[in-house]
C-alpha cells in the first residue's frame, strides 16, 4: 500500500530540511584551506584541483567525463585540470589527501561534537539507499563514491554519508536539467537568478559574458527570465517544480529511514551545520542551504 499523499509531502519536506543540514557539513570541503594544501602538496593547481579531486572516485577520467557529470562548469575548467592531475597523483592519493584535509577542516570548524546518534541514522539512511534497487542507475558520481571505504572517524563518516547523499541528489538533479533541455549556462544562469548566487556562480563557473548573455536570451525566450535578467513568475514556478522533482528523485534513502528519523537526524545535525556558519568558512548565500 502506498502511503498517503500528506506524508509523501511531510517527507518531501523534512527531506530536503535535512538533506540541507547534510549538504553544509559536505561542502566545507570546497572552500575550507585545509583541502587545497593538501592538494598543493601532491603537485596539483590550487583552484583546478577541485575537478580531480571531486572526480577521484571515479578513476583516472579525462575531462570530458567531470564535464558530463559535474555539468555546470565551463569546457575550459575540466581541459585545463585534466588529465594533467594523473601525471602528478593518482585517484587513491587524491581521495586519501581528500580525506586528510576534511577531516583537519572539520576539526576547525566543527570540533569534536558527540554524534553517535546522527552517524547512526546517516549510515542508516545511506545503507537504505544503496539497497534500493537502481538508485545508482543513471547516477554516476554516487554510484563511483558509493565504491569507496568508508572513513573509520566519526565525524569523517558522517561527512561521507553526506557526501553520497549529495551526490545521489545532484546526479538526479542533473538528469532532470538534461531532460528539461537546460543546458550548463542556462543552468547556471537560472540557479543564480533564483538562489541569489549570480555573483557566486559566474565568477566560479568559468562561462564568458558573452556565453552568459546568450543563455540570458535563451531564458528570457521561453519566459523564464525578464529584461533586468530577473526571474518572471513562470521562471520561478519552473524552477521550483525542479527543485521539487529533484527532491522526490532523491526520496529512496529517506523513504527508508522513514519520517521520525528524518525529522530526527536533521535535529542532531544542525548543531553541526550551526557550528560550519558559525565559523565563517562558508562564502554568502551559501549559508542559507538549509533554510
Amino acid at each position: 500500500m502506498s502511503a498517503p499523499a500528506g506524508a509523501s509531502a511531510d517527507l518531501l519536506r523534512a527531506s530536503r530540511r535535512t538533506w540541507g543540514a547534510l549538504e553544509t557539513l559536505h561542502v566545507v570541503g570546497y572552500f575550507a584551506e585545509e583541502l587545497p594544501e593538501e592538494y598543493v602538496a601532491l603537485g596539483l593547481h590550487q583552484r583546478l584541483s577541485y575537478f580531480a579531486a571531486r572526480g577521484a572516485a571515479l578513476g583516472p577520467v579525462g575531462p570530458r567525463v567531470t564535464e558530463a557529470t559535474f555539468y555546470v562548469f565551463a569546457p575550459w575548467l575540466h581541459d585545463a585540470a585534466l588529465p594533467a592531475a594523473w601525471d602528478r597523483t593518482t585517484p587513491a592519493e587524491l581521495v586519501a589527501a581528500r580525506r586528510r584535509g576534511m577531516a583537519r577542516a572539520l576539526a576547525r570548524t566543527v570540533g569534536d561534537p558527540d554524534i553517535t546518534e546522527a552517524l547512526a541514522l546517516a549510515r542508516r539512511l545511506t545503507d537504505g539507499l544503496a539497497a534500493t534497487p537502481g538508485s545508482a542507475a543513471g547516477r554516476p558520481l554516487y554510484a563511483a563514491h558509493l565504491q569507496l571505504p568508508w572513513p573509520e572517524e566519526p565525524l569523517l563518516a558522517l561527512w561521507h554519508a553526506a557526501t553520497l547523499v549529495r551526490e545521489h541528489r545532484g546526479d538526479g538533479h542533473v538528469a532532470l536539467l538534461v531532460s528539461r533541455g537546460l543546458d550548463p549556462v542556462e543552468a547556471t544562469v537560472l540557479d543564480g537568478a533564483w538562489a541569489g548566487k549570480e555573483r557566486f556562480l559566474r565568477s566560479t563557473r568559468g562561462w564568458s559574458d558573452d556565453e552568459l548573455a546568450a543563455a540570458e536570451d535563451r531564458l528570457r525566450a521561453r519566459g523564464w527570465l525578464d529584461d533586468a535578467a530577473a526571474l518572471t513568475d513562470l521562471g520561478r514556478e519552473q524552477r521550483e517544480d525542479l527543485e521539487t522533482a529533484t527532491d522526490r528523485a532523491a526520496l529512496a534513502g529517506w523513504e527508508a529511514l522513514g519520517l521520525d528519523d528524518t525529522v530526527r537526524l536533521g535535529e542532531l545535525v544542525a548543531p553541526v551545520r550551526r557550528s560550519v556558519l558559525d565559523s565563517g568558512v562558508l562564502p554568502g548565500r551559501l549559508g542559507s542551504l538549509a533554510e
